[in-house]
């Protein structure tokens, strides 16, 4: 078998994109599968993606990014100012994955927000495992508040201890009505 483009040279395989044999001079990306030279250029995904317009330095203001890379066999990611995506990084990221200044997801790190099936943040952190500095989740550990099922941290509420300064930080942000029974 010959090369689609090179008619006498003989093929070395074929491009996992479009399946058309291949030439060793044809071959664009080698690993970890071959790829001809037209795959590459046309950037052969596997999803969606919507980049917009305008950008803050090198990040797009809005990043949409969702699928795999067909020829890496990796998950895209969404990187911008507000990236959405399976996997999200940015000032504002939303995602299965979500690492950002504020951060939603299933798994997410968030620097001044965390808010997801597991968050990790610096602020506040709201899931259903939270670690922060105010954490409020099931399984809640807090650096200074931890409100939830099972919290760990200086000033606590949970299912059998309310702490006064836990106590008064709900009732200053969130008012009396609030307060679980354990509290009143």
């Amino acid at each position: 078998m010959n090369c689609y483009v090179h008619e006498r040279t003989p093929a070395v395989g074929f491009c996992a994109q479009c399946q058309k044999a291949l030439c060793r001079q044809c071959v664009a990306e080698e690993t970890p599968r071959l790829v001809c030279r037209t795959c590459v250029v046309h950037g052969a995904v596997f999803g969606f993606e919507y980049r917009s317009a305008a950008s803050i330095g090198s990040w797009p203001l809005i990043h949409v990014c969702t699928g795999i890379n067909r020829i890496t066999m990796r998950p895209k990611i969404a990187k911008g100012v507000i990236a959405i995506g399976n996997i999200a990084v940015g000032g504002v990221a939303i995602g299965g994955l979500a690492v950002g200044l504020v951060g939603i997801g299933g798994a997410c790190l968030g620097l001044a927000l965390a808010l997801g099936g597991a968050a990790i943040g610096l602020g506040a952190s709201f899931g259903g495992l939270a670690v922060g500095s105010i954490a409020v989740g099931g399984a809640a550990v807090g650096f200074t508040y931890a409100i939830g099922g099972a919290a760990i941290g200086p000033a606590i509420i949970d299912g059998t201890r309310c702490d006064p300064a836990a106590r008064d930080f709900v009732v200053r942000w969130l008012g009396t009505s609030s307060l679980p029974p354990i509290c009143r």
